[in-house]
């Protein structure tokens, strides 16, 4: 398997929550001297999304070159028509994600933004208020809504611009040709860095080249995992392959400990239900966070390696949907995101293999049928790549 390009001299700094995440994304594009890449799977039209969106449109009218993509069916069909019109009206050059699914069913479930070349942020985080659920902007939650991104510096911001601008270039009128010349660039590695101060690699999902490729650092990371694995995640749904990493490496010794979200989607929570007698088995822990929605898809693993991205743990995110993370290989970084997820672990309940003597026969039933009506569905949407 192709290992994560890790580039040294960057800095990297953990953004919890919106708290974190929109001071300092707006106050990027604020600071904007040329040019904005953004891109985003959710932009909600609440006070958040108000806030962000003045910010780009200032920009733009400073004389800033700013390139928004929204996904058409994230932020909506109505949402992004009503602002894509303002958007242009305000000289923001905006493009939608496949509109009307014109182009098959992969949705952009990325969240990027690149402001001069100098400082990029990626992470799980939409545009949408932190007190409200993302999938019923009229449902308020408990606490805030549990995520994370980064901020980035240094030389992987070459990286991720690269990126923003490719995705931008796909969703124009290219001839064949041209198209050819993106995958071609997009084929180009860029030699490792030295390995000292903060080494960090960008890790995106698409249908050309980049088919498995979050998937592959997940799998080599934990095949390396020697104390510890925790992992975070809303949606989890992983093939076979991530499973038995899983389970592999907690038998042979190392803390593996999964933190799920629970309570969205009935089927999401079946299918992840059909998985826990065999992992538990095994010996992984499993919790359930309750305390208030959990959108972060995040992990840490043994001292060192920890990743932030937009990439769920389930079909649609490692075998459809466009993604990108940001693998980070420093320990403090590790720790920081350690204790966050430890925190969170506080507030989860845990389950036990014990918990699922009590299920009954007709409730375990309903879960392998959901896993199977699942498996079918990422097969025939992933062309077969779930398994």
């Amino acid at each position: 398997m192709r290992p994560v390009n890790f580039i040294a001299d960057n800095e990297v700094t953990l953004l919890h929550t919106g708290t974190d995440y929109f001071p300092a994304l707006v106050a990027a594009i604020d600071a904007a001297q040329y040019e904005v890449y953004f891109e985003t799977y959710i932009f909600a039209g609440d006070e958040t999304g108000q806030r962000v969106l003045a910010a780009l449109v200032n920009a733009a009218q400073r004389g800033v070159q700013v390139r928004m993509i929204t996904d058409w069916w994230g932020t909506g069909r109505r949402q992004v028509n009503s602002m894509h019109d303002h958007l242009v009206a305000q000289g923001v050059e905006h493009r939608m994600f496949n509109p009307w699914f014109k182009r098959g069913v992969t949705r952009t479930h990325r969240k990027i933004c690149v402001v001069d070349r100098e400082v990029a942020y990626v992470g799980g985080i939409n545009i949408n208020d932190d007190m409200f659920c993302d999938y019923d902007h009229s449902k308020a939650l408990s606490a805030p809504r549990w995520d994370f991104a980064v901020q980035v510096r240094g030389p992987l911001v070459v990286d991720i611009q690269a990126e923003a601008v490719t995705q931008w270039r796909r969703l124009g009128k290219l001839g064949i040709i041209k198209r050819i010349g993106l995958y071609r660039d997009m084929r180009k590695v860029q030699k490792i860095a030295a390995a000292h101060s903060v080494q960090a690699g960008f890790v995106v999902r698409d249908n050309w080249r980049n088919r498995r490729t979050i998937q592959r650092a997940y799998l080599q990371a934990l095949g390396k995992a020697r104390k510890s694995v925790l992992l975070a995640n809303p949606y989890f749904a992983p093939g076979r392959k991530f499973r038995q990493a899983l389970a592999s490496a907690a038998q042979r010794g190392v803390d593996v400990t999964l933190l799920i979200g629970v309570g969205e989607i009935w089927l999401q929570d079946a299918v992840a239900h059909s998985f826990y007698p065999k992992l538990l088995a095994a010996g992984v822990k499993v919790v359930e966070y309750h305390k208030t929605q959990l959108h972060a898809k995040v992990a840490v693993i043994d001292d060192d390696w920890a990743t932030v991205g937009s990439s769920n743990v389930d079909g649609l995110s490692l075998f459809l949907n466009q993604e990108a993370n940001v693998v980070i290989k420093d320990a403090a970084f590790a720790q920081s995101l350690r204790q966050h997820i430890e925190d969170a672990i506080v507030d989860g309940k845990v389950i036990s293999y014990d918990d699922f003597k009590h299920v009954g026969h007709v409730r375990r039933i309903g879960y392998e049928i959901a896993f199977v009506f699942y498996k079918l569905l990422m097969r025939v949407f992933a062309v077969g790549k779930y398994a």
